[in-house]
């Protein structure tokens, strides 16, 4: 699927804008604050059905009351998104949605600048990003990922109540439990894929012999669920006293090995950059491999953050991908 357009309305500083995509690379022009993430944001949305960044009510221009946005492919069809201030609803072929259903998605690589400073982030953060990843991968994974965060609020709800039993948090539990046990087999099986090929890729950015490997690491690596069911009974004392669920998949991370040794501190600016741009590449790969389409590729003011060798590469890798770029910058003739 190839955008031809995508027009916005009411959406966040941007009353009425709208872009007309070039087949292979379009550049959005402007300085920092005028609205350029924004753009890449709606495209987001009405590929992916969620904002990248903030919910609904956020996104609302100032004193308007409702957003608008419309995406138009080359082939002719079209989706537009529309929150009227309490609900968003997706239009496609005449049919409304209240969720952006899985046949109507697109995979979608986004690059923001942040994601280079992924090593030293937080394990939040690194939980967030490759959960992004894994979504666009597998729908099952994101079904369960959001069936999971659902059980786990509801569960800290209870423990959070003046008085409570075990027995209150036993259908929790065993919800907790069961997707748990499914994210966590698939986290495995996704972070061997990428690391089957992460040095060999990141070789060809850095032009070097250095080894680069994932660690996922998980207090509940290879548990059954009966076993999580398990920790989460015998923790029932103590996750009252603190109001939260002290077990779980939610305190997963994954860890950057640099050589055999933890990329935060051992690799240096530019060696994690490389990192960052070689785990792009294989995203975009795997997406392909696994759902086979092409992903769109969404660069958000990156460039800036990148030298002339690895925004080469970065050229080179994407050349055959329709990327949508921002920029506070002219970036040259090469893309």
């Amino acid at each position: 699927m190839i955008i031809k357009s995508i027009t916005l309305t009411n959406f966040r500083n941007h009353s009425q804008y709208n872009l007309e995509c070039q087949e292979q690379t379009s550049l959005i022009l402007g300085q920092n604050g005028c609205g350029k993430t924004s753009v890449l944001e709606a495209i987001y949305i009405l590929t992916r059905g969620k904002s990248f960044r903030a919910t609904d009510p956020d996104i609302i221009k100032r004193g308007t009351d409702f957003y608008r946005i419309k995406l138009d492919y080359t082939n002719g069809e079209s989706i537009t998104a529309t929150y009227d201030g309490k609900h968003k609803t997706f239009l496609k072929i005449n049919q409304k949605f209240k969720r952006l259903p899985a046949k109507h998605k697109y995979p979608v690589v986004l690059f923001i600048p942040s994601d280079l400073n992924l090593i030293s982030h937080a394990p939040s953060r690194r939980r967030d990003y490759f959960d992004r990843i894994f979504s666009e991968l597998d729908e099952t994974y994101a079904t369960n990922l959001s069936k999971y965060k659902k059980a786990l609020r509801q569960r800290n709800e209870i423990l959070k109540q003046d008085t409570i039993t075990k027995d209150s948090l036993f259908s929790w539990n065993l919800l907790l439990a069961k997707y748990s046990s499914a994210l966590s087999r698939s986290r495995q099986k996704l972070i061997s894929k990428i690391n089957s090929t992460l040095t060999p890729t990141y070789q060809s950015i850095a032009k070097n012999s250095d080894i680069i490997e994932i660690i996922y690491e998980s207090e509940a690596l290879n548990l059954s669920e009966q076993s999580y069911l398990n920790i989460l009974e015998q923790n029932f004392s103590r996750d009252q006293a603190i109001g939260h669920t002290s077990f779980g998949v939610h305190h997963d991370d994954y860890l950057f090995k640099f050589n055999h040794t933890l990329a935060d501190g051992s690799a240096s600016r530019g060696e994690t950059r490389s990192i960052i741009l070689a785990l792009k590449f294989i995203e975009a790969n795997l997406i392909e491999d696994i759902n086979h389409q092409k992903p769109i590729i969404l660069l958000d003011d990156v460039f800036s953050e990148l030298d002339n060798s690895r925004r080469e590469s970065l050229i080179d890798n994407f050349k055959n991908n329709q990327i949508i770029l921002t920029s506070v910058e002219e970036i040259g003739k090469n893309f």
